[in-house]
């Protein structure tokens, strides 16, 4: 899934950490597109020190990005070998099994690195999809556990908001959903995600007067207690949700959630938008959330009738790293 917005990041990662020279020109050459020149330049460095990691994923990197996989290949399997391979070292070996098709191959190696690294976000989040891609759904399993070890990376938000749409939940696609996007806020597939987020509240949330209904019996307490929260707002819904409906709903939530729950369910979420009802930002933010995606000339107009009031929640929001701690897992 996303394989080569995953590639790119791979290749942020690698950018980033760059110290000399022939690095530095291979990833300026690779940022043009001639992946000839950089293979050329990270090979002669390469050759002269085979020792260095950061050589090895820059060239595999090249030869992968090259889409000469079978190169790439030979410096995989080389990379592996390593005791000091590290988590990037086996997303770009994932990448390239995937683009061979290797399922059996990436399968084994993923667990590998999961068992080296089994707090690793990204590592459990590529696995993930791995299994789903094979229509395994042991990949929620995955993604749960990256969401539960790892909170800050946005991935496993992701997929498991957009596989628990299409189950009978209706708490985790939601707050997943809305985590993702305060965290990735400007991707193409944030746009998807506040389309889903949308649905949900219009086609799941509100479709039974008795939230609880068809919901798994071991649900958590915090599932439990969001969904009775949420029960005594379904009245606003009578006449069907709009972006001012969804706001008044779920302003109204945080209100009854922070009498009620705050203090047995810490929510880095629910602590945001908070501050965005104390702050004055909270239909804006609302706005930025579903406005889009309900009606977009309607959001276009809103935004320039609240133009001083928008600019400040995007500037705002501009401001900031939105991140959930550890120690936040209810589900």
């Amino acid at each position: 899934m996303k394989k080569i917005f995953s590639s790119l990041l791979l290749f942020a990662a690698l950018s980033a950490t760059a110290q000399d020279s022939p690095r530095e020109t291979a990833q300026t050459f690779m940022r043009n597109g001639d992946f000839d020149n950089a293979i050329l330049v990270l090979n002669r460095a390469y050759q002269q020190d085979k020792n260095n990691l950061e050589l090895q994923k820059d060239l595999t990197l090249a030869y992968y990005y090259k889409r000469d996989y079978a190169k790439a290949l030979d410096l995989v399997k080389l990379m592996l070998d390593r005791d000091d391979a590290d988590v990037v070292s086996y997303q770009i070996a994932g990448n390239v099994y995937k683009a061979l098709e290797e399922v059996k191959d990436a399968d084994k190696m993923y667990r590998k690195a999961i068992k080296k690294f089994p707090k690793s976000g990204p590592l459990l989040s590529e696995y993930g999809e791995l299994l789903w891609a094979q229509k395994d759904f042991d990949a929620i399993k995955y993604w749960e556990k990256g969401i539960k070890e790892d909170p800050a990376y946005s991935g496993n938000y992701y997929n498991a908001a957009l596989y628990y749409f299409f189950t009978k939940d209706k708490v985790w696609s939601l707050l997943y959903g809305e985590i993702f996007l305060n965290m990735e806020s400007l991707t193409d597939r944030s746009a998807a995600m506040k389309q889903l987020v949308y649905d949900g509240y219009k086609q799941k949330l509100f479709s039974d007067e008795d939230m609880l209904n068809q919901q798994e019996k071991n649900a958590s307490d915090f599932t439990k207690a969001f969904l009775a929260s949420m029960g005594k707002q379904s009245s606003l819904v009578s006449k069907g949700l709009s972006v001012e409906v969804l706001s008044m709903i779920r302003a109204r939530f945080i209100l009854d959630w922070y009498a009620n729950n705050a203090a047995k369910f810490p929510f880095k979420l629910f602590d945001y938008q908070q501050q965005l009802i104390r702050e004055g930002m909270w239909d804006a933010y609302n706005q930025w959330l579903f406005g889009p995606v309900e009606n977009l000339s309607g959001f276009e107009n809103w935004s320039k009738l609240h133009e001083k009031e928008y600019k400040q929640f995007t500037t705002f929001q501009r401001g900031r790293i939105f991140k959930m701690p550890q120690g936040q897992y209810y589900k």
